[in-house]
């Protein structure tokens, strides 16, 4: 029996090594997709709130003024920003996050982009460049 050769002993390694990385990728996009899932809920539980309330005239003093703004998402997204001073783009934010800059991942964002723009909180000055909006003179 001959002593495995250092070249068979890297080879099993990098296939070791590549099997972990297709594994650890598929559950991240597990995650991703179950952390969507359960940002959506949470927005339309306090979307729904809001509404029973306001139909019975009563108002949540807990419950933020936008809730979609309010999730954790959107917050470290805000984060990002607010962090910085040059405009972004969504593969950019994508990097700052961690997270996938697949186009699935990156278009995911740019759509809570373009929700933020919406909503006068992001402005975007060039085709998918985004900064943050200029406070109003009222604020």
């Amino acid at each position: 029996m001959t002593p495995p050769t250092l070249l068979n002993l890297l080879t099993e390694r990098e296939t070791a090594a590549g099997i972990t990385v297709d594994r650890l990728r598929e559950q991240i996009a597990t995650l991703t997709d179950q952390l969507t899932a359960a940002e959506t809920e949470l927005t339309e539980l306090a979307i729904t709130r809001k509404t029973l309330l306001s139909l019975i005239g009563h108002a949540d003093p807990t419950s933020p003024a936008d809730a979609t703004v309010a999730s954790p998402a959107y917050q470290q997204i805000l984060a990002v920003f607010h962090g910085g001073t040059a405009p972004m783009r969504a593969k950019d934010i994508c990097h700052t996050l961690g997270t996938g800059t697949t186009a699935k991942d990156t278009e995911n964002l740019r759509a809570k982009l373009k929700r933020l723009v919406a909503r006068q909180i992001l402005t975007e000055p060039e085709a998918g460049l985004f900064t943050l909006a200029s406070p109003s003179p009222s604020a």
